[in-house]
């Protein structure tokens, strides 16, 4: 407990510190508009890839749905914020995103994720795409296919930096406690789980949720930083977008997912005008991935403190 609460301590700092840093470079004006954009467009890739693995990663569920979930957030900030335009009614908007999406997942995660490979992909598929049918089909509400505009800037770099930041060490924490280390048993074998008194269904649908959540946020942050929105953006490409992010970087690595978010929202910077080839240059750098490093960047490794911990209680005897 004591080693847990002095890693948190220490990420916390270092977390700081590389805030201070950012916040430096923007305030001399290294950090332009420009890349600041950038910067928020990497944490929104960051947060999706965090809701893809874990999912994905550490559950072994393939899902395709997250774009779906990552809708409900987008339009839950933008309706709420268009009819109350106050930073308060922004925050309330992202737990109001993230209450449904939580509902949506439980709802219908209980019935469909008895499904395993390819059939729980396509499920999930269908249910992001019921989402997004529903959006275009809400009337004045959504503004159906036309989508909505003119939606306020309440998301700046530091709030995505906040929010990229608690998740992650919730997510950490989360997957360092027992009931992390159950959802990472489903991966490894449902069975041996389930033997070992695991509630495998209980443990599916939470993962899923929390899934959600993260991803219902991103979408939440992501609207108020691209300032429009519109149903087509949340189509299966969005969900095979994040997909790459989390395969990238390693499934079953919180630290490959941000390498991966960074590395690719590099990349993206460099592909701006050659848009319509991103997909291709993702598609080779994958076949590269899986035929030089099939189990992603860093695999299930992670970077941990834990290890410089050990090594000084080894020099200390």
């Amino acid at each position: 407990m004591k080693q847990n609460l002095k890693l948190n301590l220490i990420w916390l700092a270092l977390i700081a510190l590389i805030y201070a840093v950012l916040q430096i470079l923007a305030s001399s004006g290294i950090l332009n508009l420009y890349y600041i954009q950038i910067l928020m467009g990497i944490g929104i890739s960051i947060l999706m890839g965090l809701g893809t693995n874990l999912v994905l990663g550490f559950s072994g569920q393939l899902t395709l749905g997250q774009a779906g979930f990552m809708a409900i957030g987008a339009y839950s900030s933008a309706i709420i914020t268009t009819y109350y335009p106050t930073y308060a009614a922004f925050y309330w908007s992202i737990l109001v995103g993230a209450v449904i999406a939580a509902v949506v997942a439980i709802v219908f995660g209980l019935p469909t994720l008895r499904l395993k490979g390819d059939y729980l992909a396509i499920a999930t598929l269908g249910m992001a795409e019921i989402i997004r049918i529903l959006i275009i089909n809400g009337g004045t509400l959504t503004n159906g296919a036309a989508g909505l505009t003119g939606i306020l800037p309440y998301t700046t770099w530091q709030v995505i930096f906040l929010f990229v930041a608690v998740i992650t060490i919730l997510v950490l924490n989360l997957l360092r406690s027992s009931m992390g280390r159950q959802i990472i048993t489903l991966r490894e074998d449902e069975i041996a789980a389930e033997a070992m008194g695991v509630n495998v269904t209980n443990r599916k649908v939470l993962i899923f949720a929390i899934g959600a959540v993260i991803s219902a946020i991103a979408g939440s942050l992501y609207v108020s930083y691209i300032g429009t929105i519109v149903p087509k953006d949340f189509q299966l490409m969005k969900s095979i977008d994040y997909l790459i992010v989390a395969v990238l970087g390693g499934l079953g690595s919180i630290t490959g997912t941000i390498i991966a978010g960074i590395v690719l929202g590099i990349l993206n910077m460099f592909l701006q005008n050659v848009s319509e080839l991103r997909m291709i240059i993702y598609s080779i750098a994958l076949i590269l991935v899986m035929i030089f490093r099939p189990s992603g960047l860093l695999g299930t490794k992670e970077f941990t403190l834990s290890r410089f911990f050990k090594k000084n209680k080894e020099g200390n005897h």
